[in-house]
């Protein structure tokens, strides 16, 4: 992946509010995030929040060689027309509970 064999790794935290929407919004923007070397890393899909916003119902992992190629994923005019189609409409809210570089696996 990245510059000494270390990744960027962001942990979002969704409020999904309409599951339909939001598989096309994968589905849509997975071409265009492998072809910034990204990935999914961990998927999960919340039943119980413990302590924090309750609101939360999915958390995952980004995972991308640094964090200039995570910016420019995010700037990139093909995903913000899917994001905006289908991202938008089917999540309620986003939190960014973390990010950090972490050794690629």
């Amino acid at each position: 992946m990245g510059a000494e064999g270390r990744q960027h790794v962001l942990l979002v935290g969704l409020h999904m509010a309409d599951e339909t929407s939001y598989a096309r919004y994968r589905a849509g923007m997975m071409p265009i995030l492998l072809s910034y070397g990204g990935a999914f890393g961990h998927d999960f899909v919340v039943a119980r929040v413990l302590k924090g916003d309750e609101r939360i119902n999915r958390v995952f992992t980004l995972l991308f060689p640094d964090r200039a190629t995570r910016e420019r994923f995010f700037a990139d005019a093909q995903y913000r027309a899917v994001r905006a189609e289908f991202f938008e409409p089917a999540v309620a809210a986003t939190f960014i509970l973390g990010e950090f570089e972490a050794p690629a696996v």
